[in-house]
């Protein structure tokens, strides 16, 4: 089922190396909260604006974790990488409404007939709720075509969520130029959060699955220019096998399979993912 790959030596032990040392506890190297950006997340996630449904994903994607880790403000200029159906919108927009901005760079509406459903629901969703996303900036990731996700040098902060997958999977420059749209949008200094499904062998990933590895993450953020900080359990499953028939999408709350080992696949929950922090470096002074 799975395929093997190989890495540039000098790339895998970089990012190998990053796994292994000066790794500190789970939720290690987060930003305590200050007092209004606490109090604009936990309205936003507490919002009657969010369905039942996304409620429930709470304790599997554990947002205010995950931003606090990430170091959020509410004061931030963010970027949002792929937004889909919103899920992280809906709690970004409404936390950074008052004091912060927010760009959600979501697909070209010719990019294909998913990304035009995709993008056609999501527009939807913010336009029904104008006093929830009424500030919120939509622009276009078009890999490998329309790459500028905010104005160059703009952001404090980058987040994708379970996105590195899909660029992985449509190739290795995808992946690369995914990753440097999202350098580019970043101040020096800028904090860029990547949370994905984990496969835990680089050398026995497949993107068919859905997953990819932690170390070959590492290695493509780095090589587009991108320091590694920090790594944390915050959104990790040890339930979660990683060897499903339908790959990742087995599980909630896809369920690919239906009714058939449904009590299962509920059981062990939503997949294992891994949450990674990186810094864009600082602008040096010329000699």
């Amino acid at each position: 089922m799975f395929t093997m790959r190989s890495f540039g030596f000098l790339g895998t032990a970089s990012a190998l190396a990053a796994l292994t040392c000066g790794l500190a506890a789970p939720g290690a190297h987060a930003q305590a909260l200050d007092a209004d950006t606490a109090k604009a997340l936990d309205a936003a996630i507490a919002g009657t604006h969010r369905s039942a449904e996304n409620r429930a994903r709470d304790r599997w994607r554990h947002p205010k974790e995950t931003l606090a880790f990430f170091g959020f403000r509410s004061d931030m200029t963010v970027v949002e990488m792929l937004p889909g159906g919103g899920w992280y919108t809906e709690i970004l927009a409404p936390a950074l409404k008052e004091n912060g901005k927010l760009y959600a760079a979501h697909y070209d509406m010719n990019a294909g007939s998913y990304e035009r459903r995709s993008l056609g629901g999501f527009l939807k969703k913010i336009g029904e709720a104008p006093e929830v996303y009424g500030n919120l900036v939509v622009t276009t990731l078009d890999l490998p075509n329309r790459l500028e996700v905010a104005p160059p040098g703009s952001a404090d902060l980058v987040v994708t969520f379970r996105n590195v997958h899909n660029w992985f999977e449509g190739g290795e420059d995808d992946l690369r130029l995914g990753f440097q749209a999202m350098y580019d949008a970043l101040k020096p200094g800028g904090i860029l959060g990547v949370t994905d499904h984990r496969w835990p062998d680089p050398a026995t990933e497949d993107p068919s699955t859905g997953y990819i590895s932690e170390a070959h993450t590492i290695e493509v953020a780095e090589g587009v220019g991108f320091e590694f900080v920090a790594r944390s359990d915050i959104n990790r499953n040890p339930q979660d096998t990683h060897d499903h028939p339908e790959g990742v999408w087995t599980l909630p709350p896809t369920l690919r399979l239906g009714d058939k080992d449904r009590e299962k696949y509920l059981a062990i929950g939503e997949s294992d993912r891994f949450t990674l922090k990186f810094r864009k470096p600082e602008a040096r002074a010329a000699d």
